[in-house]
């Protein structure tokens, strides 16, 4: 009577189980589908807007082009004809920041998280983040690097995504900053890396609580992004999501901007020979 007893619960304790792994899948299944039908629905409005965003400096190039091959060069004045030909250089100047945040977003494969990780000393690594640094920088602009770490520490990270995340954070401080210092702050943080891009800026600093599927499906998302530092700062955040870090940017009493971001990661030799 027992053995029928016991095996009953165990059936009814293996059919619950199923049930609840069953529901479980469902729900993950359901999630799956819905993103990417959103997915698709984000690439569809996208390729849409980047279609319009193209074509009208692209339109504004060859029409002026025709009116230069048009007119005799006897009826042409020098005045007009620089003033074709700076308004193709501007609209020229617009295609290219188009393309370069098209080139951005095209590194950032956001929908599944794909890591490679390798071990890297930090000190070698924002060096040569810093070396990078300096080629967007005004002649009045240094990038210094500081740090309580020892030079023999290294990080267990992504150095892909974590060149993305860096030069987006160090080009917008070079974008706003025209004379003094851009500091890489790094540091051992609740078992994980923590680093700060601090730089003096009387501009107000952007949030970055901004989510990127939903810049992405603005019609002037490449002109607002070629405007702002905002879709680099969603790319951002989007990344340190993945690491299951956070970011934050703040503005300190003396106009300083600090942006800041920290995810886990496993760090060797923090203060050896200190």
């Amino acid at each position: 009577m027992v053995t029928v007893i016991l095996t009953v619960v165990v059936l009814i304790a293996v059919a619950v189980c199923f049930l609840v792994l069953k529901r479980r899948y469902e729900r993950q299944l359901d999630v799956a589908v819905r993103r990417a039908q959103k997915s698709e629905q984000l690439k569809s409005v996208f390729i849409d807007n980047i279609s319009r965003t193209l074509r009208m400096p692209l339109n504004a190039i060859a029409d002026f082009s025709n009116k230069i091959l048009e007119e005799n060069d006897e009826n042409m004045m020098s005045a007009q004809v620089r003033k074709l030909v700076t308004d193709i250089s501007d609209y020229s100047k617009d295609l290219v920041e188009y393309i370069e945040q098209l080139h951005e977003m095209s590194k950032f494969e956001g929908i599944t998280p794909s890591f490679t990780f390798i071990e890297v000393n930090l000190s070698e690594l924002m060096a040569s983040y810093r070396r990078e640094a300096m080629n967007y920088t005004k002649p009045d602009v240094a990038v210094r690097v500081t740090t309580d770490l020892s030079p023999h520490c290294r990080a267990v990270l992504d150095t892909n995504l974590m060149h993305q995340l860096m030069m987006h954070l160090l080009s917008n401080a070079a974008r706003h900053v025209t004379q003094g210092d851009i500091f890489i702050r790094y540091s051992c943080e609740r078992r994980g890396l923590k680093v700060s891009v601090c730089y003096a800026s009387m501009v107000q600093p952007e949030l970055t609580d901004a989510d990127i599927i939903s810049i992405l499906q603005k019609d002037d998302a490449l002109k607002d992004a070629a405007k702002s530092s905002v879709l680099g700062l969603a790319i951002c955040k989007a990344i340190v999501d993945m690491f299951g870090g956070e970011i934050y940017m703040d503005s300190e009493d003396n106009n300083n901007t600090v942006a800041t971001f920290w995810f886990p990661c496993e760090m060797k030799d923090i203060y050896k020979d200190l």
